[in-house]
């Protein structure tokens, strides 16, 4: 449905439910994150492999904070996630911690900044493969938030 008031874009589905998160960037809270989001989402009844690909994208949004954001220090990490009617899952990932000063750059494959040569740089690649779209602002010093978008199919099967 078209509707002026949004430039004649399609009205966007209204949330049916909504969470939000807070908890320190210690890496054992990744499979946290993932649990918590897991049975928040189970109620628009996605299939295996859809709660499958959201949390393996949501692994990746954290690991970044823990391991990027604050490579010095344990600071906070906040997930928001908001379910539309239509099925729709936004997964926000937000820090404050060092931020990114080249977006474009960090979202090329095999881009990392780890000197240590640990990571493969591969974070960005798979969120953009296990989500719809992917949206990530930053600002130097300040922190970055990513938010994550993925549609269910409302195909269930056993």
């Amino acid at each position: 449905m078209k509707d002026k008031k949004h430039g004649g874009r399609p009205r966007l589905s209204p949330i049916c439910n909504e969470m939000k998160l807070d908890f320190p960037s210690h890496s054992k809270n990744e499979s946290f994150a993932r649990a918590a989001a897991g049975a928040f989402i189970a109620s628009l009844d996605p299939t295996a492999s859809e709660l499958s690909d959201i949390k393996c994208a949501l692994s990746e949004a954290v690991t970044n904070c823990t391991v990027h954001a604050y490579p010095d220090k344990i600071g906070t990490i906040r997930l928001e996630i908001k379910l539309r009617e239509d099925g729709t899952v936004i997964l926000t990932v937000k820090d404050k911690g060092v931020g990114i000063s080249d977006i474009a750059k960090a979202r090329e494959p095999l881009f990392t900044t780890d000197a240590a040569g640990e990571r493969s740089g591969m974070g960005f690649t798979v969120m953009e493969g296990f989500s719809d779209s992917i949206k990530i602002s930053s600002k130097p010093g300040k922190g970055t938030t990513v938010t994550l978008t993925r549609k269910l199919s409302g195909k269930r099967t056993s």
